[in-house]
């Protein structure tokens, strides 16, 4: 998206106006390349090794091809088969990419800000980043040292749209409301906020550079999140700090909002990337 990004409120009178939506970018479909990417997510949630015919069940694929591809991967190294019982889980290559991936990205960048905030506010903090159009991914943390703490893992993934994250990527994004609308309908929340203060809640992440979710997104949970930007203004990455919302009082959650958005602009200078608000 050329140029500096365009706000929700901006797009929402953009559409009232009547304009229409910019094309998207041409999507090319490799069947056999989405089949294998769906094989790695679904052996990557499921709690024990799964078996052709179920893995072939659940992406409704016939059993041969799921076969053929199981196979191929195998061979790479990226899942891994017990002849004993026939049945797949991520291979170890696995790894190896997600050590390179990692490599001098956010991951390396953010942990010092987020294990600082977490020793000041005793806290989980964690960065993410979009991993594909409709979700963003966990890619490095910091663990709260109380008991009770919201688990958080690496590689975990959340609609693109949810929580205070959800909130800073429609700030960024190109999509007129009504093409938010929908999407933001799917999402699934404890206490889901009226669509329209939603869009107000993410415009006013361009003003504060931050957002937050006060119990909408889980029960008596509050999520602040502040927006990286890539170099044409598009949500590439967050820092997010996460508490049990008892205890704390409306100036401490806006200190923490503050350092949250505070680490955000130092990881995003560390990256040579932007926290520009307009």
């Amino acid at each position: 998206m050329p140029g500096k990004a365009r706000s929700v409120v901006e797009q929402h009178t953009e559409e009232e106006s009547g304009a229409e939506e910019r094309p998207g970018v041409r999507e090319v479909s490799v069947p056999a390349v989405m089949r294998a990417a769906a094989m790695l997510r679904l052996l990557s949630n499921a709690p024990l090794p799964l078996g052709v015919n179920q893995i072939a069940r659940e992406l409704d694929i016939i059993p041969s091809t799921c076969l053929h591809i199981l196979r191929a991967l195998a061979a790479e190294g990226l899942v891994a088969v017990d002849l004993a019982t026939k049945r797949y889980r991520l291979g170890l290559e696995i790894l190896n990419l997600a050590k390179v991936a990692l490599r001098g990205s956010i991951s390396d960048q953010a942990q010092p800000y987020l294990d600082e905030i977490v020793r000041k506010y005793m806290v989980t903090a964690f960065a993410v980043s979009i991993s594909e159009p409709e979700h963003y991914i966990v890619t490095a943390k910091s663990n709260s040292p109380h008991a009770i703490r919201l688990q958080v893992d690496l590689g975990s993934r959340f609609p693109a749209l949810v929580s205070a994250t959800g909130r800073c990527v429609a700030a960024y994004s190109n999509l007129p409301p009504r093409s938010l609308k929908p999407r933001f309908e799917r999402l699934r929340w404890h206490r889901a906020p009226d669509f329209e203060e939603w869009l107000a809640q993410a415009a006013q992440v361009r003003e504060t550079g931050y957002a937050v979710d006060d119990g909408n997104y889980i029960n008596g949970i509050f999520i602040v999140a502040s927006p990286i930007l890539g170099p044409e203004g598009e949500f590439r990455h967050a820092i997010v700090a996460v508490c049990i919302r008892e205890g704390w009082s409306a100036a401490s959650l806006r200190e923490l909002s503050e350092t949250v958005r505070a680490s955000a602009a130092r990881v995003a200078e560390g990256l040579r990337l932007s926290v520009a608000l307009s």
